[in-house]
Parts: structure tokens; sequence; C-alpha cells
């Protein structure tokens, strides 16, 4: 019998303390995002800080003559502390243990101590689940007075976590709403995911065994020779007798993102790491980031967007108010069940991880490619991935919300889909001025998903 796991949890007001000189509320914003040196903080991938992004169409949800009457949200875990495994400290103390002489630049290095927890949301990130929820409280006013969001994570502590603050921001933003109509059920229920390869997991798909064994993984792998040998040819120049590889290189820059967001509530500075890198080194660094996500988790890799086709399917599910139809990656036990996959609700709210916000963007058609494979002999051209930026489609505590409305003049409900704040194209289904396709429309344009992909080529 599949375990299934609901989760309650209490109001935990946000205890975040900050320094005399970071304002934490002034740089992280539940509308705007991370708003703390862009300059450098916008140009690290996937670690980069939540940021609102900018839109060619019109983000209101207050369209004229226009009303929200659905919405899934769909977001990736906040700013979380280095994997177990991590090399940081390894390479740290081998810098230490080969360079004599450090320039002033470097001098910090000679004692530097790492020292950072694992795997789990830091204080910054539980701030950007709060803010995500005040946020889309705000946003959806006019149906969040009213209704109760359903609300799913992954198993996995970060994620689960970052639901819970999330629905923290929610309510009590909630609680200083006047026209509010009914109070909210607290504590809030949350479904969890059971966690392990054996369960199907639209949040956390691990079902596809080839997945990790795409030639474009090979290509991924290439990358940092290409994109980052001269900033390690320029770093080794200054700490004679290090000797650091392209990879090494790469990790220390990951570490200036990574302590960054762990301590900035506490010291309110960039890591010192960060500051032995000047802006060519971040152009690069971002690009390496662009690339390896587009190849690994994006359209580069052949299976990429079949991660993202059980989830998608629900969402058709939820859209139509119909039960899921998919063969992939979703979970029958739990789909079957209103309890753990109401059809009736007007607010969903799911929490994933990087690789599965990407996939699931991709098994939606987004972001100007087709579901093709992608030749191994060769690197994509700068013209393929020119839409795609790891920084802006999947940050730290990344949002995308998928908009069901109904307007005057029009007989048949309108969808558009924004990722963070951003209203994006929606492929093959006749997008309006305002970034929206009718709602047949758009699930017909859902083919990929709805045939099941490359699901077949997974095992």
């Amino acid at each position: 019998m599949l375990p299934i796991f609901i989760i309650l949890f209490g109001l935990v007001m946000p205890a975040i303390s900050t320094n005399n000189y970071f304002d934490l509320n002034k740089y992280d914003t539940p509308d705007l995002g991370f708003l703390y040196r862009p300059e450098i903080t916008y140009k690290w991938g996937h670690f980069t800080p939540f940021h609102s992004t900018s839109s060619e169409f019109n983000p209101s949800p207050s369209l004229p003559g226009c009303t929200v009457t659905f919405v899934q949200s769909l977001m990736r875990h906040g700013a979380r502390y280095p994997k177990t495994g991590s090399p940081y400290r390894d390479i740290i103390q081998r810098i230490q243990s080969s360079v004599d002489k450090y320039s002033a630049k470097y001098e910090f290095i000679r004692n530097y101590e790492y020292n950072l927890p694992t795997e789990d949301l830091n204080d910054l990130g539980r701030h950007q689940l709060i803010n995500a929820g005040i946020h889309f409280y705000r946003r959806y006013q006019n149906l969040a007075k009213d209704n109760e969001p359903f609300i799913r994570s992954d198993g996995a502590e970060r994620v689960a976590e970052s639901a819970e603050k999330w629905a923290d921001g929610f309510h009590q933003t909630s609680l200083t709403d006047k026209t509010r109509i009914q109070p909210h059920q607290f504590p809030v229920s949350i479904f969890k995911f059971p966690v392990g390869k054996q369960y199907n997991n639209t949040l956390n798909n691990l079902a596809c065994t080839k997945y990790d064994k795409s030639k474009a993984q090979k290509i991924a792998k290439e990358l940092p020779k290409r994109i980052l040998t001269e900033t390690a040819k320029q770093l080794n120049q200054n700490l004679p007798g290090a000797n650091l590889s392209v990879y090494e290189i790469l990790q220390l820059m990951e570490l200036c993102g990574m302590e960054t967001t762990a301590n900035i509530v506490k010291t309110g500075i960039l890591s010192p790491i960060c500051n032995i890198f000047d802006n060519k080194d971040w152009e690069a660094f971002q690009r390496f980031h662009h690339e390896v996500k587009w190849y690994t988790h994006f359209y580069g890799n052949p299976l990429g967007p079949s991660l993202g086709i059980g989830w998608v399917n629900e969402l058709i599910a939820r859209l139509l108010r119909r039960p899921v139809q998919d063969s992939t990656s979703t979970n029958t036990t739990i789909t079957a069940n209103p309890k753990t996959f109401p059809l009736d609700k007007k607010l969903y709210a799911d929490f994933t991880h990087a690789t599965d916000f990407l996939a699931i963007q991709a098994a939606l058609g987004l972001l100007g490619s087709a579901h093709t494979p992608v030749p191994a002999n060769r690197i994509v051209s700068d013209q393929r991935i020119a839409e795609f930026s790891a920084s802006e489609v999947s940050p730290f505590a990344a949002r995308m919300y998928v908009e069901k409305m109904t307007c005057s003049g029009h007989t048949e409900e309108l969808v558009r889909i924004l990722v963070n704040n951003r209203v994006v194209w929606l492929p093959n289904c006749g997008v309006d001025g305002q970034g929206r396709c009718k709602l047949g429309a758009f699930v017909e344009s859902l083919s990929f998903a709805r045939s099941g992909g490359f699901w077949n080529k997974c095992f």
C-alpha cells in the first residue's frame, strides 16, 4: 500500500534577524525579489536568488474586463545550503596547503574557514518563501480571500519547508485582509510526496532511468573547459602553486553564491570568495550555467522535457476538472483520490526542485524550442538557447503561475503562464496580444505531454 503523507504545521512568524547594516526586507521583497548587488548576484545561474524579470506582455492580474478564476503555482525551493559531499572545503584546504604567498586581494584565503551546513533551507531561503506566499495572496486577493490553496511538496526537507514558509506568508497576509470572507483553515494541510525512487512523483521525477545517461550530459561535462579556461589561467597566476583545474574554479565560483545566500542575513555582504573574480569571470560563469542547464535538464537533453510530462498532465486535469490521463510519471494512487488530488479547487501550489521546474517548462513547450533530439557531436548554437537564462528561469525560489481567466467579449476561458513575473509566449495555440490562449487551444497545444513524449525511451 502506498504511504501517503499529510503534514500539519502551525503559524511560524518570520523570526529572521538582520544586522544593523543590512535590511533584508529592503533587499528581498515579496514582489521584486532579491535586489542586492545584481551586477554579480544575477549571474549565478540556478544559484541566483529569485528576482522579477521584465515582461513583453502586461503581467498584471487585473487586465481590463477579465477575472482570474484559477491559479496553479509551481515553485522551486528557496536558497539552500550546499549539498552533502560538496568539495568546497577540500579545495580551500588544498589552496592553503599549496600556496605560500598571497597578494592583498587573496590574503583572506590564508585563514579562511569553510563552515556551512548542508542541504536544508538557509535564512534567505525561508525569507524568500514567506515573501512568495505574501505576493501570491496579494496578487490573487480576489480568489485568496475566499479559497484555500491546495498545497503539495516533494518530500525532501528543503522543499517541504519551502511549502510551509509559503503557507505562512499566505496566512499572515490573509490575517490583514479586512475583506476576507471567511477565516482560513490553520494549521494548513500540505500533501507531501513519499520519498524514494520506488514512488512516482511529479515533483521529483526519478523514474526515467536513462535520463542521466544522455549524450547531452557528456557535452555538459566539457563546458567548463570551453568557458572557464581563461578564468582558471588568471586565478592560477595569482595563486602560484595552487594549480586549480577549471572544475575547481567552477566550484569556487559556486561557493561565492552559496556562502553569500547562507550568510547575508548575518553579514550583509557578499562572500569574500566573490571578490577574487571580476565581471568577465561572472559573465563566463553565467554562460556556463545557461548552457549546462539547457543540456542537462532542458531541450538539450532529449529526455529532459519528458520528466515534466506527468505534471503537465496533472495541470490539464486541474484546468479541465477531469481525471488525470497519463501513462508516464503520475502516481495513480494519489491522482485517483480526491483527498490527495482534488479537482474542485481554484488555487493550487506545488513545490519542487530546479531539475523538475525546468523539465516542466520544457514539457509545456516554453521558451522557444522544439521537442527534438540534439545532435551529440556539436555544441548548441548561441541562437538556439538565446531565450534561455538559468538565472531568470530557475533561480532559488523561482515562481511559475498558470492563470485561467474569463474576459468580456470572449466566450471561452483564456490561459496564460508567468515565470518570475514574466508573461511567457505560449507556442502553437494562437496567442493574443496579452500573451493568452483559449483554454481548448492551449490544451490541444500540449500534444507532447498528452501523447507521452519520449517517455518510452527512458527505459
